[in-house]
């Protein structure tokens, strides 16, 4: 079950609207998602029970430095995957949580492309795989992005990210009303009401393409365990 964390320390990225979407378009098809809500502004916590039950989905609101593997392995038996919404920070949880993730999300304003706290998620991988020699692939995925921002500005963007070696996720997140509209009233974009939210449709084609780009970078088979990255991670989790 793939490990997919999403991380940038600085908020206000659309990190957790990110996170979120792809839980709940894995889970619309049919996949078993557990998302570990790490950020500590709760926003999919919150989500969850606004919502009550929503199939195929499990959020765990409760986690610690010394509880985020034990979550993992307890979940493991009935997850497909899991999603870890991290703070908008780099600390000691951020750190591990990155280790144990089979690919590594950085959201980024596609708008303003204030990418400093995207660059020090970057560095820190950067510095694990120097120093405890864990590769651990991960892409950039551009949110917010407006109908103001051109595909020329998009490209330039992704070409900037490129000369680092940065892989971007064809798919921008767009700045949707739907998008906003979840955590307001909860449930996915599937239960929303087309009458009252606008282009609900176009919001729907966004994440499904979203998704499924994510979806295609998880390999075919996870051969890495969580005990095994946690041993390469070592002490610079600290």
């Amino acid at each position: 079950m793939p490990v997919i964390s999403f991380a940038n320390a600085k908020g206000g990225a659309g990190k957790t609207t990110a996170a979120l979407l792809l839980a709940t378009e894995l889970a619309y098809q049919g996949f078993r998602v557990t998302v570990i809500d790490a950020d500590p502004q709760r926003w999919i916590s919150q989500w969850f029970e606004t919502s009550g039950t929503v199939r195929n989905i499990e959020v765990v609101s409760e986690v610690t430095l010394a509880s985020l593997q034990c979550h993992l392995r307890e979940m493991a038996s009935r997850t497909d995957y899991f999603i870890i919404d991290l703070a908008g920070a780099r600390d000691a949880l951020v750190t591990t949580a990155i280790g144990l993730s089979d690919h590594v999300m950085i959201p980024v304003q596609g708008s303003a492309m204030d990418a400093k706290g995207a660059a020090q998620i970057l560095d820190l991988l950067s510095y694990m795989k120097e120093k405890a020699g864990l590769v651990i692939p991960h892409s950039v995925v551009l949110t917010r992005v407006t109908s103001m921002v051109t595909t020329k500005a998009l490209l330039t963007i992704k070409g900037l990210l490129a000369a680092r070696g940065v892989h971007v996720l064809d798919t921008p997140i767009g700045e949707r009303i739907a998008f906003k509209e979840l955590f307001e009233t909860g449930g996915t974009l599937h239960t929303l009401d087309q009458a009252k939210v606008s282009n609900l449709d176009k919001a729907k084609e966004n994440a499904r393409s979203y998704a499924q780009e994510v979806m295609r970078l998880m390999p075919v088979k996870i051969t890495r365990s969580v005990a095994s990255r946690l041993f390469g991670l070592g002490r610079y989790a600290a």
